[in-house]
């Protein structure tokens, strides 16, 4: 880093030695024209070579110093412009003018982005508390007309419950104020709760499925982790029209499998990027590719590890490592 600085240094001063030598020169040349002794010319600048060495040491020193006060007011740059050092002449405070206006620009800007980002999570958010009661009511319309197509709309109500519950948890998501709650839970329980709101739906497409139980403690979010669960759920009943979804573990890892219509290998990489529904999505129209980034997103929170493989026409594995929880916090 000393080196570095030195030959920057020496290049922003370059000029002044080129010039300095020059002169020597002229003063060599019109001292050996008039014959006269031109060892008084060598003399006199080996005298300025002396005082030019102590006065570019002293600048180079002062130069290493503004370095190490700019990168100190670079690390605490969200502190603000006040550290900043004297201006060495106009044209470095005309830089440290334009600099304090693109930070003003910057914190008015980074202050109405975040007054849009609270008004756009305050809206979802009633919208999403206001759009639960037309459901709950439909839901006990439903559950009480009893008619021949009633299982088949409740199936799809409870869709919709889910679509407006994945609202919420992306509204939180983006938030500063991440609600996670950290504690011990039984792993079983919190699977247990995932496949008694899902059972109708499994049900209803008469799919088998197979749940070994665990038995492992980990140190989660429940709620966060439910809502992985139950996405993952959702994705292979989506996508699995017959056979078996099996869910167990490998050793601190919860493994969620399907024989459904798996995954393309060149769509296996993306499956997680915001957005992104690849080739099973394409056929589904009504995919949104926002399941899986929710998914990835939450888990990185939680300090949880997600992998996915798949096999076409063989099915999926999703897996999820409890083992440790090296949270993320924002």
């Amino acid at each position: 880093m000393g080196a570095k600085l030195f030959l920057s240094y020496l290049r922003r001063h370059y000029k002044v030695v080129i010039l300095f030598a020059f002169f020597v020169l002229i003063f060599a040349a019109v001292f050996s024209l008039y014959n006269l002794e031109t060892e008084a010319v060598f003399y006199a600048a080996l005298l300025c070579l002396c005082v030019g060495a102590v006065a570019f040491g002293f600048g180079l020193w002062r130069y290493i110093v503004r370095h190490k006060a700019l990168n100190e007011l670079m690390q605490n740059i969200e502190m603000g412009l006040d550290r900043l050092p004297e201006p060495n002449g106009v044209i470095e405070a005309d830089y440290q003018k334009m600099l304090a206006k693109l930070y003003a620009l910057n914190l008015k800007t980074r202050c109405e982005a975040d007054s849009t980002s609270r008004d756009t999570e305050d809206y979802y958010t009633l919208w999403v508390h206001q759009i639960k009661t037309p459901l709950a009511a439909m839901r006990l319309l439903l559950t009480e007309d009893g008619g021949a197509n009633s299982a088949l709309l409740l199936g799809e109500l409870f869709k919709t419950e889910q679509y407006v519950d994945m609202v919420l948890q992306y509204v939180r998501l983006r938030s500063e104020s991440s609600d996670l709650i950290l504690k011990k839970y039984s792993l079983d329980e919190i699977i247990r709760g995932s496949l008694r709101k899902y059972a109708r739906l499994f049900a209803l497409k008469k799919l088998e499925f197979s749940f070994a139980e665990t038995g492992l403690t980990v140190l989660t979010d429940e709620k966060w982790l439910s809502f992985v669960i139950e996405q993952v759920f959702s994705n292979s009943l989506k996508y699995t029209p017959s056979g078996k979804i099996s869910l167990y573990a490998e050793g601190e890892t919860l493994v969620i499998e399907d024989t459904g219509i798996g995954i393309r290998a060149e769509d296996l990489p993306r499956v997680c990027e915001k957005g992104y529904t690849g080739a099973s999505g394409r056929s589904d129209k009504k995919s949104t590719g926002i399941g899986l980034f929710l998914c990835k997103s939450i888990l990185t929170k939680l300090g949880h590890e997600f992998e996915i493989t798949s096999k076409v026409g063989q099915g999926t594995k999703v897996k999820i490592n409890l083992s440790r929880a090296d949270l993320s916090f924002e």
